[in-house]
């Protein structure tokens, strides 16, 4: 990484180059998916004492635990629970166990400390991490930091939330740096986080399946920032409130946002005016015109992005590259293709009203395709998407609850995904946009949210091709 100092008025992180070590010998970790399994690993290798539990056992689960020598126990009664804690030096729990599962009742009695694969990383390992956390966009902005660092030089992982959890990253020797994909899940849970550049991008209802409730979401999130101080680099998004009131403190911060800074702001600021980015000492990042997605959205993640990148040691160069040619990642406002003068876009990465907010508010007139299984949160509130709603289909187990969501716009449920495209296509005016963003969970119809963006594209293609399924 750079020294400290400033890229275009952008600032650069310090190196870090510190452990902090454990003092823990025995661990329960609980549920025993990817990231469990790899703490699981590393702390067996490392020659700590686990045992694993997990409520949903399976065989991979099971020859997983016993290729590495442990005890994976299948839902555990109450007493026992308790007493394994007990045993226990600290817990750490799967990313995404809920708040009010049992496990943190036993933690409570027995007064033992919660650790999340964060803390053990940084145990072991000292190289610097740059964490994106936000409601929206992590994984996107995550991938760009990363694509920038490697075009700079650097060698560089998308990790954490991630198909590679930092826990198993850091067995890599040959990398200098993880970009780190923070979820609220694993932030929560994390003791201690100091990374050399943490960037929050937004925050919106979402996951209340899993935190007690939205201000422990927002203190989750918050993490990002605690620990920092005068090395490390905190990048803000100013156009969100919420993110916006947690500005300030040790960290040396720089902002984003689509438009200018305040009148006597004090932090370095990016902005997006006149179709171009803009870095705080008003040299051009890159212009409109040669971004390949211009959304709003887009153009906030560009910002952010380019912050993080720099912060990292990454070349205005090497930024200008990856903005040029960054396409964006699937499933996330995903041009499919034009029938009769209507587009269709799979946005089915969105699972939370504010991401559907983003995606619909891109075009003037929308025919939205939104259900799915609700995680805890008020759809009521996509109504105020109004004008940009031309009609609306339901599906899934949420589908009653969007329809009514816009009670002076037409609107029908769908039985299948089938269904749904069919409405829409009758729906649809020319010139209009089909927009596939749930704002919801997908587990009702499917295993996951990429199946259902890849489900919908099929339809879709199908149509065009004069199937009409």
């Amino acid at each position: 990484m750079s020294a400290p100092g400033t890229v275009a008025g952008i600032p650069v992180a310090s190196p870090s180059g510190s452990t902090s070590p454990l003092t823990e010998r025995r661990f329960v970790v609980y549920g025993f998916g990817v990231t469990g399994a790899a703490v699981a690993r590393a702390l067996v290798v490392r020659g700590l004492e686990v045992v694993a539990c997990d409520d949903r056992l399976d065989a991979a689960k099971a020859a997983a635990a016993a290729g590495l020598g442990i005890e994976l126990v299948s839902k555990p009664s109450a007493d026992d629970l308790a007493a394994r804690v007990a045993w226990a030096d600290a817990v750490v729990p799967a990313p995404g166990l809920p708040e009010s599962h049992p496990l943190f009742g036993a933690v409570a009695a027995a007064q033992r400390p919660v650790l999340s694969e964060f803390d053990l990383a940084a145990a072991w390992d000292a190289r610097p991490l740059l964490s994106i956390t936000g409601t929206n966009g992590k994984t996107t902005v995550t991938m760009m930091v990363t694509e920038m660092l490697a075009a700079s030089g650097c060698r560089a992982a998308a990790v954490g939330n991630t198909d590679v959890p930092l826990i198993a990253a850091i067995d890599d020797p040959d990398l200098d740096v993880f970009v780190v994909e923070s979820s609220s899940f694993r932030l929560g849970h994390t003791r201690r986080f100091r990374p050399a550049a943490a960037t929050w991008l937004n925050f919106a209802p979402d996951h209340l399946d899993v935190h007690a409730d939205l201000d422990v979401y927002e203190g989750a999130k918050a993490r990002s920032w605690t620990d920092l101080d005068s090395s490390s680099v905190a990048v803000a998004n100013l156009d969100d409130a919420v993110v916006a009131r947690h500005i300030g403190g040790g960290a040396r911060f720089v902002t984003f946002g689509l438009d200018r800074a305040p009148s006597g702001w004090e932090f370095p600021h990016l902005s997006a005016v006149g179709g171009a980015l803009i870095a705080p000492d008003g040299s051009v990042i890159s212009r409109g015109e040669s971004l390949p997605r211009r959304l709003p959205h887009d153009l906030a993640n560009a910002l952010a992005a380019t912050a993080t990148a720099v912060a990292g040691g990454a070349s205005l160069d090497a930024v200008r590259s990856v903005l040029a040619s960054f396409e964006g990642l699937p499933h996330r406002v995903q041009y499919v293709a034009s029938i009769d003068g209507v587009s269709y876009f799979d946005d089915s990465k969105a699972t939370a009203p504010h991401a559907v907010f983003a995606a619909v508010r891109a075009f003037p007139h929308v025919v939205l395709i939104a259900g799915g299984r609700n995680k805890g949160l008020d759809l009521s509130v996509l109504g105020a998407l109004g004008a940009h709603v031309r009609a609306v289909v339901g599906i899934g187990e949420a589908a009653g609850e969007v329809i009514a969501a816009f009670p002076d716009r037409p609107g029908t449920a769908a039985a299948t995904m089938e269904e749904a495209v069919a409405a829409a296509a009758r729906l649809a005016q020319p010139g209009d946009a089909v927009v596939l963003s749930p704002g919801c969970a997908s587990f009702d119809w499917y295993r996951n949210y990429g199946e259902r963006g890849d489900h919908f594209a099929e339809i879709v293609r199908a149509r065009q091709a004069g199937g009409n399924p």
